[in-house]
């Protein structure tokens, strides 16, 4: 039994049928746990529908309030941010503080839980 087990394993692993043991999806495990917790009631990224918030799929590199499908406060419109990860970052600190007038209330005052989420929207 322990033979045929071992076999089965062993012809899984060089089908591929089994992911390394430090995939992207596995890295990106913390930050897609904590977007679901913290951020999957007002915004999707596994889909380009807009909640109460943005969609975010594809929202590293894109420009602030400019998703045409999404009512933006005037505020984040006129504000000219390129997300990055240094602008995420300062935006989940504190949105307010960056852009006066934002919608956006909810803050992340926990620098590695910022850190797993803006990692896991670049990876989408």
């Amino acid at each position: 039994m322990k033979t045929l087990v071992l076999a089965s394993l062993a012809s899984l692993i060089v089908a591929g049928s089994v992911a390394p043991a430090y995939s992207q999806e596995t890295d990106a495990a913390p930050g897609a746990r904590l977007f679901q917790q913290r951020c999957g009631t007002c915004h999707q990224i596994a889909t380009t529908r807009n909640g109460v918030g943005p969609h975010l799929q594809g929202v590293v590199g894109r420009t602030a309030g400019s998703d045409e499908g999404f009512k933006y406060s005037p505020a984040l419109k006129a504000s000219g941010v390129t997300w990055t990860t240094e602008t995420l970052d300062t935006f989940l600190t504190n949105p307010g503080a960056m852009v006066r007038g934002t919608r956006m209330t909810q803050r992340f005052n926990n620098a590695e839980e910022r850190r797993a989420i803006i990692e896991f929207l670049g990876s989408r």
